[in-house]
């Protein structure tokens, strides 16, 4: 097994696991077991216990534990409750996920998630899937773009963004990060740079790995696989993604108003065990950056 610190750094590690709860017999799972960091705490916790890890990357394999009572499952975790059925281990005591991108997928230039370096234009987590980032700012049309970049990056200039792009493939098309990186140099971010690239790079990447839908599958699944009074925890890092797992957690569903009974009781599948999220420390997030965005909440299966 690899170091997970060189794959990933987890993030809030102590924090996240002592929010499952971990019963020693226990059946848990990681969702994004990624360089196995939650995971190797997951297990220095269990005995008899179990723990099923889900990564769809396959440099995860690399640092998979030697242990047999670890199983890994090379599946994206939006197929949570159909794998843990073929692995005969519903009801599970607990379900952790730490999402987003980890950092050895933004550090490995040939993948295209990050704008510091040049690289394909590719953003795919699994290179199973077909769409990737070039095709998307190739062939979507002005409003698809602008809608995207508007939702996923939260970008005022959304429509202008788009419109360049339409205006620089008919020249070219985009096929490396550094295309991409060039019209982002000549737009106008307001002095925010970086900042402005990230949002771009971020709504690229949730579109071409569906993650807002992969999201809300993973949580719906999860009422249907925790046990009554297993946990949930969940690490978000960015407003889309932390909206998304406060919602389902306070209401049981992603949009509306909390549905009540006939007797005025709230229907919902969890109890809020964080009603605030849990937040990195200054000395974490001096440790490793990437932290700084990070919030954790923890649920109890009603």
């Amino acid at each position: 097994m690899t170091s997970s610190q060189s794959y990933h750094i987890p993030v809030l590690l102590h924090d996240a696991v002592d929010g499952l709860k971990i019963n020693p017999k226990g059946i848990y799972v990681d969702a994004t077991f990624g360089g196995g960091g939650h995971s190797q705490e997951i297990l220095g916790k269990i005995d008899s216990g179990r723990l099923i890890g889900f990564d769809q990357d396959p440099d995860a394999r690399k640092n998979i534990p030697a242990t047999d009572k670890f199983t890994f499952v090379p599946q994206n975790f939006r197929y949570l409750k159909n794998c843990l059925r073929l692995e005969g281990v519903i009801p599970v005591d607990g379900v952790l996920a730490d999402l987003g991108v980890s950092s050895w997928q933004f550090d490995q230039e040939d993948r295209g998630f990050s704008f510091r370096f040049d690289g394909p234009l590719d953003m795919r987590m699994s290179q199973a899937g077909s769409l990737t980032a070039a095709k998307i700012v190739n062939e979507y049309d002005v409003e698809l773009l602008a809608k995207l970049f508007r939702e996923y990056g939260e970008i005022k200039e959304a429509y202008s963004l788009a419109k360049r792009i339409e205006e620089m493939r008919l020249e070219k098309n985009f096929e490396l990060i550094a295309d991409l990186n060039d019209l982002l140099e000549k737009m106008n971010h307001n002095g925010k740079k970086a900042q402005f690239k990230a949002k771009v790079f971020q709504a690229l990447r949730i579109e071409v790995n569906e993650e807002i839908q992969v999201i809300k599958e993973m949580l719906e699944a999860t009422v249907d696989v925790l046990k009554p009074g297993g946990r949930l925890v969940v690490i978000s890092y960015h407003s889309l993604e932390d909206r998304l797992v406060k919602n389902f957690i306070k209401k049981g569903k992603f949009v509306g108003d909390l549905e009540k009974d006939f007797y005025g009781n709230p229907i919902k599948p969890f109890k809020e065990i964080t009603r605030k999220p849990m937040l990195p420390s200054q000395e974490e997030i001096t440790a490793n950056p990437r932290a700084r965005s990070a919030k954790l909440r923890i649920a109890e299966k009603a």
